[in-house]
């Protein structure tokens, strides 16, 4: 029984968390490893930390897959003088390949946000600050009814004609067309200087706008014609199914103060606790989330309307005056904890991913991190605080 490569999970992961949705000064992907080894263990954690990775070594993962990037700023050096460098030699001799999902497993559907709002119970979610779909266009050529499933066929290989789930997604209909073949034409129906009129057949499909080239390759390569006539339609922007945050309700209605303890019973526990901001009697029902630090996404929150944020890393200015503006309460669980709910969600969505492609790569074990890599390690109350 073979086990996947290296290459068949990232090829699985990339279609799960597709690279191109990351933002532009993410670093996502495969940063180490050679794509023809075998897998039979990946470790999914939320940081490329050192204890992470001895746990990684420790367990024989073959691939270690993380959320946050290790090389997030650009890097001339990979020596093991600095603990980076250290950590790469140290996966690449132990034969353990690293791969990131970080902005593109945030947006994702069934990615961070959605596992964070899960977590909390939310239903009805959506996203909170919506992403826009690819751009892309309605391809339009004219062929001969009898060539006209081979120039389908063609646009679909390279990626026209895919609708949500549905692949091969084309309209034909049947006309006429009309041409003159002119000096030095080598016409495939009628003849030189005279008119010829013939049964055509109008296709028209569905091109994400970064396959432009590839389609109109495949077009030219498919038809019969000498010279094709082919339309590009721009379509209008449009919203994509996805997106920064979620927006959800919860079932059961709860103050602030027992809403945040349902947020601290529902993740990991780490030394820093849960804060919460806002009146802790303020009734909680409808709730956004950004796994991460989210700061970014403050005023998208007091727009929809949410009667608490659930976001890490808040800064204590930002926070005040959204607060005082009038905004949403906000729940503080912290950045690793915040995530960490998206690991076995992305682990079950590859396990599914490799028994589509094979059965037999169900053999693949996988093992989520119990490594807490919060950076905070405790924290104490005043004294003035317990003799109260």
């Amino acid at each position: 029984m073979i086990s996947p490569t290296v290459g068949d999970i990232v090829a699985d992961l990339d279609a799960l968390y597709p690279p191109a949705t990351a933002e532009d000064w993410d670093v996502v992907g495969l940063t180490c490893g050679d794509r023809a080894s075998q897998v039979r263990r990946v470790m999914f954690a939320v940081d490329p930390l050192p204890a992470v990775v001895d746990e990684a070594l420790a367990w024989g993962a073959d691939l270690l897959v993380t959320h946050h990037p290790l090389l997030l700023r650009p890097t001339h050096s990979v020596a093991t003088d600095n603990w980076k460098g250290s950590l790469l030699h140290r996966l690449i001799r132990d034969g353990c390949a690293l791969y990131t999902a970080h902005t593109n497993a945030d947006v994702a559907l069934d990615g961070v946000n959605d596992a964070l709002a899960e977590a909390l119970g939310l239903t009805d979610t959506k996203p909170l600050r919506v992403w826009p779909a690819e751009p892309a266009d309605n391809l339009v050529t004219f062929v001969p009814p009898d060539h006209a499933d081979a120039v389908i066929a063609a646009l679909t290989r390279v990626g026209a004609g895919t609708i949500g789930n549905y692949a091969g997604c084309a309209w034909k209909v049947s006309g006429t067309g009309t041409f003159t073949p002119g000096e030095g034409a080598n016409p495939v129906i009628g003849e030189v200087g005279r008119t010829e009129v013939t049964a055509e057949a109008r296709v028209e499909m569905l091109v994400p706008r970064s396959l432009r080239s590839a389609a109109l390759d495949a077009i030219r390569v498919a038809h019969p014609y000498e010279e094709v006539a082919i339309d590009i339609i721009e379509l209008a922007a449009a919203a994509s199914g996805t997106g920064l945050g979620r927006v959800g309700s919860l079932a059961d209605p709860a103050p602030l103060a027992a809403f945040a303890q349902r947020v601290a019973d529902a993740l990991p526990s780490t030394p820093a606790g849960v804060r919460f901001h806002g009146d802790p009697e303020t009734v909680v029902e409808r709730v956004a989330v950004c796994g991460g630090s989210g700061a970014s996404l403050l005023a998208d929150a007091a727009r929809v309307g949410v009667d608490v944020f659930v976001t890490a890393d808040l800064r204590h200015h930002p926070a005040s005056e959204a607060l005082v503006a009038g905004g949403p309460a906000l729940v503080d669980p912290g950045h690793w904890a915040s995530e960490w709910p998206w690991l076995p969600v992305a682990a079950a969505r590859l396990m599914q991913a490799l028994a589509r492609r094979d059965p037999s790569a169900t053999t693949v074990e996988t093992y989520i991190s119990t490594v807490v890599t919060d950076p905070v390690t405790g924290h104490v109350r005043s004294r003035l605080e317990e003799d109260r």
